[in-house]
């Protein structure tokens, strides 16, 4: 049975959790992670000498790397409608996952270590503005996407993209922080909690 390796709570984790739950993919996930069992065991670093979660075992395959997971297991089980075989319309999803895990992370590391993770070492007031300025501002470019689509990230159809930025959204109406009036982010997060995938794996409980 394909394995999970990973703490539930890790956005990343999660990324790979829903995409498992909107396929239907049966898994048995282990806990790994701070908190749980520790990452620098040699026994995880054998399979990933980052040492970061997640990472998938599927028989003699593994895999790291979140959004990479999520695209294996959209082609291992044929789900063409969460990522498209022809290459411009696959090319678009990615551009949109690239997106994500390049551009947004790097904005809101800073705010999220700082407002959340309360870290001694991200307590610079001007830096947290900045983080928070850019998050809101590159959530914007997400909200003109979604106000031209009307539905999900590409469209009317849900695909891998609506996974990795549904799970950003989280993240982004979870910090104790100035919000940015996204009128279309809002419909999106709403849209998005239709879905039980979402609210196991995404939204997490948040009213």
């Amino acid at each position: 049975m394909l394995k999970i390796l990973g703490k539930s709570p890790s956005i990343n984790v999660r990324k790979v959790l829903w995409t498992c739950a909107e396929i239907g993919v049966p898994y048995q996930q282990e806990q790994w992670g701070a908190g749980f069992r520790p990452t620098d065991d040699p026994a995880f670093k054998a399979l990933n000498p980052n040492a970061l979660v997640p990472v998938m075992v599927d028989g003699e395959a593994v895999l790291w790397e979140s959004n990479t997971i999520c695209r294996y297991l959209a082609r291992r089980h044929g789900r063409t409608d969460l990522l498209p075989t022809d290459a411009f319309a696959r090319a678009r999803v990615e551009q949109w996952m690239d997106w994500q895990l390049g551009d947004l992370n790097n904005a809101w590391r800073y705010a999220f270590m700082a407002l959340v993770r309360h870290s001694p070492a991200h307590t610079d007031a001007a830096a947290i503005q900045a983080s928070v300025a850019q998050w809101n501002g590159l959530m914007a470019v997400l909200d003109r996407q979604l106000e031209r689509t009307g539905a999900f990230v590409l469209g009317a159809d849900f695909t891998l993209a609506d996974v990795v930025l549904g799970l950003a959204t989280h993240r982004w109406y979870s910090v104790p922080m100035a919000h940015a009036s996204l009128p279309a982010v809002a419909a999106y997060y709403e849209r998005l909690s239709q879905r039980q995938a979402f609210l196991l794996h995404g939204r997490n409980g948040l009213p």
